[in-house]
């Protein structure tokens, strides 16, 4: 196995350690705060349609799973990944630790051999126009200090690494930066910092199979039921 190829299996078993201590461990305990009803907003109206949109009935189980699913399933998992992010990068791409104010990592290009002075964004709608102006400075600056010390950066060596997504996906504030500088996203941009065409698939997998470790079915019907005692108590909600 050659060195470059034990580094990335390095990077594969950080990212499912910091899946399983942060993430899942995290998951877990957002899941455990929905047995409190004042967790949620209640609407009679809207929470017994969605109801029985899922279930095909409005008593206070369907009601709970109604409320519970796209917070356990959706909010609450995107963002603990978002925020989550800067620990991420440090912990799983230490080795690719950067120097230069405001940037996340530096690494060699393993495509065109240049080195890269990289922002690192999480998905391909998770940036806002501040944040284009924001990194525009932070490379303009990179690129200016080089500059100073004789170290040629061209715009293109200004990287912005999208964890995920592909290129259709990428928000209009991600292609204004693009005009200027280089925006990888997903498969692209692990290709570049690793050289392994297919680590975007292995990093992905890795990921998922940490959920195995996690039956979580029981902690979940738990919460349902929880719930649903409290959802009884409401003016509107039938047992």
């Amino acid at each position: 196995m050659t060195g470059q190829a034990q580094n990335n299996d390095i990077i594969i078993e950080k990212a499912k350690d910091f899946f399983r201590e942060v993430i899942a461990e995290n998951h877990i305990k957002n899941t455990e705060k929905l047995k409190n009803i004042n967790e949620f907003k209640i609407n009679p109206f809207l929470n017994k349609y969605l109801a029985n949109y899922l279930t095909g009935n409005d008593d206070p189980e369907s009601i709970s799973k109604a409320l519970i699913y796209p917070r356990v399933l959706g909010t609450s998992i995107n963002t603990s990944f978002g925020s989550n992010l800067q620990k991420f990068i440090n912990t799983t791409l230490e080795g690719y630790g950067s120097t230069t104010t405001g940037m996340d990592i530096e690494f060699i290009d393993k495509i065109d051999r240049r080195k890269k002075y990289c922002q690192i964004k999480a998905g391909p709608q998770t940036i806002n126009y501040d944040d284009v102006t924001t990194i525009q400075n932070h490379f303009k600056s990179a690129i200016n200090l080089a500059r100073t010390n004789n170290i040629p950066i061209a715009n293109m060596d200004c990287v912005v690494g999208v964890f995920y997504g592909e290129d259709s996906e990428l928000s209009a504030f991600y292609k204004m930066l693009a005009e200027d500088y280089t925006v990888l996203a997903g498969k692209d941009f692990w290709y570049h910092l690793t050289g392994d065409e297919d680590f975007y698939q292995k990093l992905t997998d890795g990921i998922g199979d940490i959920a195995n470790e996690f039956d979580s079915t029981e902690l979940l019907d738990e919460t349902i039921k929880a719930l649903a005692e409290q959802l009884k108590g409401i003016e509107g909600i039938e047992e």
